[in-house]
């Protein structure tokens, strides 16, 4: 029977079910589907839509070691998608499409399509559970319902991988050559434009690089990441959720890379192993609450009383979050890291978020896009997650009266401001002390060409407090 796969957020060859299950049914050909309007309709990044395409590239060389062709095609959106897998499915006499699950809403509804599309000309369509751990549906609260908190979901989590772990998939072996031609993979798509050779440098394409990431993590850092993954001056997290974003690499690579350096230990032993791991239980948490509670991915809160809260419409406060400028030197120094890398470390982001969505009371929705717009590794289920976290609007979130005091987070965690020296050059010459609140420093002190803050942190404590306060009076 000949295979088509179809590959969307799977660029690998090794520990990719659907191609592993493909090359073992049939001579097998492999299809990536660009989708321009669609990726902007989701503010896919530029940084993103180009490291897709170097992956691509590298996943095309793959590819062809195993004798399976890869070929490139285009459509404005996923409307389009099904009438382009029929048209092709005929022209190579394809028997089966074999996918790994996506989720979300339009994701969804895109696959269900071509499925009833594919079933209408005789074409057999096979989805594989590949992104995750635990199909979502699989993994209840006793009540029979998707999970609402986190730790009741590790806890379930845990408990099922005690007795295995799922394997990883081995890489196929090449088949017969096919009389099939892989297609070029263009180095740009319009309309988006390629980033800066320096963005490029910090994120290598293809399995190799990503694998080799992961080894030095887990050989490097893993032992002390639960001590280091919160100082940005430092090089303490793993920095592979590009990696797993694109699946260049496999969430069960990383669970088996992290259990090997703990003795196969879930829950215990290395305090560094058993964070990182939490933070993959995390992303498979967000998606499993992408699944049962679809309307977090169409745009609306989870807590769906938050809805009414009394979001400030502020464009230029809103600009200079976005590019910056607000006075408070560590969301500053995050947000130019975000604009210059296309990422940004994981406590720097909840930091922002609720600078933004608290301090500033501005729809979380803004910043959510804005993260999307610029993230390399830019995720729905992750980063709505993140968000309505931080926004105190979504599952197992953050209590409404807890916010990050950018000043007091910047003195623990970048004590010595080797962070924001980096990232805010004009205040290099601050002491220590300075650094963290330059306005404080007053008269000569106080660098001119660096903005006052935006507002005053306590005035917007307490204007939150009482919108969130409001909210539950009216509830």
């Amino acid at each position: 029977m000949n295979q088509l796969i179809w590959l969307r957020s799977d660029l690998r060859v090794n520990d990719n079910t659907a191609l592993a299950a493909a090359m073992e049914a049939g001579p097998t050909v492999a299809l990536f589907v660009l989708t321009p309007q669609q990726w902007q309709a989701h503010d896919d990044a530029p940084c993103k839509v180009d490291f897709w395409l170097r992956n691509l590239a590298e996943l095309s060389r793959a590819l062809g070691e195993l004798n399976v062709p890869l070929l490139i095609r285009q459509a404005a959106d996923w409307q389009a998608v099904p009438a382009l897998m029929a048209t092709l499915c005929r022209e190579l006499r394809i028997d089966c499409v074999r996918v790994n699950d996506e989720y979300g809403v339009n994701e969804t509804r895109r696959d269900a399509a071509v499925a009833a599309r594919l079933q209408g000309i005789g074409v057999a369509w096979r989805h594989h559970l590949d992104q995750l751990l635990f199909a979502p549906g699989t993994l209840l609260s006793q009540s029979g319902g998707y999970f609402k908190v986190f730790s009741q979901f590790r806890k379930t989590a845990l408990a099922r991988l005690a007795p295995a772990l799922p394997p990883c998939v081995p890489r196929p072996a090449a088949q017969a050559p096919l009389a099939i031609a892989a297609d070029p993979v263009p180095s740009t798509v319009e309309p988006f434009a390629p980033p800066a050779e320096t963005l490029r440098a910090l994120w290598p394409a293809g399995e190799a690089h990503a694998l080799a990431r992961l080894d030095r993590f887990a050989d490097e850092r893993l032992r002390d990441y639960d001590r280091l993954r919160d100082l940005p001056a430092e090089a303490g997290t793993s920095q592979l959720s590009p990696y797993l974003a694109a699946g260049v690499v496999s969430v069960r690579q990383c669970l088996h890379a992290v259990l090997s350096h703990n003795h196969g230990e879930l829950d215990s032993g290395n305090p560094g192993a058993v964070v990182w791991l939490n933070e993959l239980l995390w992303r498979e948490f967000y998606k499993h609450i992408l699944v049962g509670f679809p309307h977090v991915g169409m745009g609306r809160a989870f807590r769906r009383d938050t809805e009414a809260l009394p979001w400030r419409h502020a464009p230029d406060e809103l600009a200079a979050w976005q590019q910056g400028r607000t006075g408070y030197p560590l969301v500053d120094a995050a947000m130019r890291q975000l604009l210059a890398t296309g990422w940004m470390h994981n406590r720097l982001r909840m930091v922002c978020a609720m600078f933004l969505s608290k301090n500033l009371l501005i729809d979380w929705r803004e910043g959510e896009r804005w993260f999307m717009r610029h993230l390399i590794d830019g995720d729905l289920a992750a980063n709505n997650g993140g968000w309505q976290w931080s926004a105190s609007t979504g599952t197992d979130a953050v209590p409404y009266f807890r916010l990050f005091n950018p000043v007091s987070q910047s003195r623990r965690f970048d004590p010595d401001g080797r962070f924001l020296r980096r990232w805010l050059p004009e205040l290099a010459a601050l002491d220590n002390r300075q650094i963290h609140e330059p306005a404080s420093a007053g008269g000569l002190f106080a660098p001119a060409c660096y903005p006052r803050p935006l507002l005053d942190l306590g005035m917007s404590r307490a204007r939150v407090l009482e919108a969130f306060r409001n909210l539950e009076a009216i509830a």
